[in-house]
């Protein structure tokens, strides 16, 4: 079984109308992958991308551990003002879901950094798949695309891929005194195209 769309409406945000878009296998998915396509897309040229994994304590809480909120608010105002397309992964906590994350942070508070408490607790430290936003891309046609990222998996994913990778296109958001080891890791252990600022 593969994903299909599901359900599409246009929602008005804080950043600009984007036509939301469920995907998942069976319409009876409570939890479905999102595509937010802002108002201006250009189909006809490369389509500025972002793969963005749901993260409720970042996006919804507004928790400084990580910067996935500013990321997100960041991503949808660079579509809403150049075009493009956020593919919304339900992968909370690099794909280990919110009660392992919430025993994460638990282990972290205990002084390990966000790598070590996922493998101390028998987790991979990152255990996303962004197969299935290259399948959300193929289901809208789309071929050559620019990808909003500092991650290089996320760059191997497409190079490995039938989409063609016209550009990267950085994603910075200031580090703040909660999340800068975080930051850190991410740059030293993932390997993350951080600005010095950023992962300071």
């Amino acid at each position: 079984m593969s994903l299909k769309i599901q359900a599409e409406a246009n929602v008005p945000t804080d950043f600009g109308v984007f036509k939301i878009i469920a995907f998942s296998e069976e319409e009876s998915n409570w939890m479905p992958h999102i595509a937010l396509v802002a108002e201006n897309t250009d189909f006809s040229a490369p389509v500025n991308v972002r793969f963005h994994s749901e993260c409720i304590t970042g996006e919804v809480f507004h928790s400084r551990k990580c910067e996935c909120g500013p990321q997100l608010e960041a991503a949808m105002e660079y579509m809403e003002k150049h075009g493009g397309i956020i593919i919304y992964l339900r992968q909370e906590g690099r794909n280990i879901g919110i009660i392992n994350k919430l025993k994460a942070y638990a282990l972290q508070e205990q002084g390990l950094d966000t790598v070590e408490a996922n493998l101390k607790l028998g987790l991979p430290a990152d255990g996303r798949n962004f197969q299935v936003g290259i399948d959300i891309l193929k289901q809208l046609e789309i071929n050559t695309i620019n990808l909003l990222t500092n991650n290089p998996e996320k760059l191997r994913y497409v190079e490995n891929s039938d989409i063609k990778l016209n550009k990267r296109i950085p994603l910075q958001i200031k580090s703040n005194e909660t999340n800068a080891d975080y930051l850190q890791v991410k740059k030293n252990y993932f390997g993350h195209l951080l600005e010095e600022d950023e992962s300071r």
